[in-house]
């Protein structure tokens, strides 16, 4: 991270941490190991996790007509929850990958691998987070609560992808985008095709970023065996990152069609279907710019899906108003 030299690194700083991020400049001292360890210097992983849910609840009020203070709360939760339960995965992560983390340049200064964490420290912090999130989960219906559970077993797997499969961002995909079941199931009290073909979208979504995301770190993989899709498509990542645009946008379609067609307001329609398109111009924008070979790149069009993923959120949420 390049900072003036005027300007002296904080202690204990992780290298790849948001530019003047307020965990490193305004958190009380102690807790900074912590909120390091949870990813709350860099927030573009919560925005990824929180996103998918806040389509599904979209998604799900638009085809209900209806979005009243419950929902309110569903939104805000899911906003804590997917802080909590993103750091909590990233405990966990740090945990069993923090053997990996001492031996890759971006990830060496992360608070475990350099001591500033007891790996005991981090079990406990990562049980607290959890904890909190399950208290925010109980407050919904009991179908999404079963979701919720469910959802531990692909957030428990996900570490150890990366050393039995060339695919772990499908594993991340089903981790990362299981708000969008969720949130739908807790409006509408049960699961449906839309919220499934929604979620399936995320998935595709996901593998599009972080292929990007994972191109910074190709080098160091290979010398310690973490497979990736970066590593498997190596030089050639376009034809893949296509497919996975198009794949997006279609299931995304696919998915509002499902749940709004049936309610015969093409002006509806034509707004949410809208945030399937942009989306997809977003994405285009994206591998227009892509370097493989400079991380800098890479990590700017990771952190710009925040954005790609806001564009059907305003509009679903246009849909819901409309």
């Amino acid at each position: 991270m390049t900072q003036s030299p005027q300007t002296p690194e904080p202690k204990g700083q992780v290298s790849d941490a948001v530019t003047g991020n307020w965990v490193d400049h305004l958190a009380p001292e102690w807790s900074r190991p912590y909120l390091r360890l949870s990813r709350a210097d860099r927030p573009i992983g919560t925005w990824l996790l929180l996103l998918p849910c806040w389509w599904g609840l979209l998604l799900a009020s638009a085809s209900t007509g209806r979005f009243g203070w419950f929902d309110a709360w569903i939104m805000l939760g899911c906003a804590m929850g997917a802080w909590l339960m993103r750091g909590a995965g990233c405990t966990w992560n740090d945990i069993t990958d923090r053997d990996f983390d001492a031996a890759v340049e971006r990830t060496r200064s992360r608070p475990i691998p350099s001591g500033q964490v007891t790996v005991r420290g981090a079990m406990v912090w990562m049980g607290l987070q959890a904890l909190i999130s399950l208290g925010i989960l109980m407050t919904f219906n009991a179908a999404a609560i079963l979701l919720g559970f469910a959802s531990a077993i692909p957030v428990l797997i996900y570490p150890f992808a990366k050393r039995f499969t060339w695919w772990p961002q499908v594993f991340l995909g089903i981790a990362f985008n299981w708000g969008a079941l969720l949130a739908w199931t807790a409006h509408t009290g049960s699961l449906g095709a839309p919220a499934v073909a929604l979620y399936l979208a995320g998935m595709a979504w996901t593998l599009f970023y972080d292929t990007i995301y994972a191109y910074q770190d190709t080098e160091d993989d290979a010398l310690i065996g973490v497979k990736s899709t970066a590593r498997l498509f190596g030089d050639r990542p376009l034809p893949w990152l296509r497919a996975f645009l198009i794949l997006t946008v279609v299931l995304m379609a696919l998915a509002f069609i499902l749940a709004l067609l049936p309610l015969n307001d093409m002006l509806i329609l034509v707004l949410a279907l809208g945030g399937a398109w942009f989306i997809g111009w977003h994405l285009a924008w994206q591998m227009r710019m892509l370097d493989i070979d400079d991380w800098k790149v890479c990590m700017h069009l990771f952190r710009s899906n925040r954005n790609a993923g806001l564009i059907p959120v305003i509009a679903l949420a246009a849909a819901v108003l409309a």
